[in-house]
C-alpha cells in the first residue's frame, strides 16, 4: 500500500549537519500530517518535528532553533534539515504520516524503518 523511506542519516561530527528525506510510495490520495520522532538506546520515541498539509510547523524545545522540517508535496517528500547538532540528538530517526488512500477515505498512520543519525562529540 504505503511505503515510507528514509534517509540521509549517517555519523557526524558535533555542531555539524544533516538532512534527513522521507519519501512515500504506493496508493496515495493525500498526506496529511508528516512527523519525525527519534528513539536513542534505551529511551522512549519521542516527538521532533511536524509539518501539517498546509505547511504549517511544530517542534519539540528540543529541535527549535536548530531543526527544520518541510515537505515538497509535488514528491510526497519531507525533509528534516538538521543543524548545530549535539551528541544528545543521537538516535533512530522514524518518519510517520497520515496518508489518505482514496478521496474521502480516512488518514492512515504509516512509519518508516528508521535512520540512525549519530552525532560524535
Amino acid at each position: 500500500q504505503v511505503q515510507l523511506v528514509e534517509s540521509g542519516g549517517g555519523l557526524v561530527q558535533a555542531g555539524g549537519s544533516l538532512r534527513l528525506s522521507c519519501a512515500a510510495s504506493g496508493i496515495i490520495f493525500s498526506i496529511n500530517a508528516v512527523s519525525w520522532y527519534r528513539q536513542a538506546p534505551g529511551k522512549q520515541r519521542e516527538l521532533v518535528a511536524t509539518v501539517n498539509s498546509g505547511g504549517s510547523t511544530n517542534y519539540a524545545d528540543s529541535a527549535k532553533g536548530r531543526f527544520t522540517i518541510s515537505r515538497d508535496n509535488a514528491k510526497n517528500t519531507v525533509y528534516l534539515e538538521m543543524n548545530s547538532l549535539k551528541s544528545e540528538d543521537t538516535a533512530v530517526y522514524y518518519c510517520n504520516a497520515g496518508v489518505s488512500l482514496f478521496r474521502g477515505s480516512g488518514s492512515r498512520d504509516y512509519w518508516g524503518q528508521g535512520t540512525q543519525v549519530t552525532v560524535s562529540s
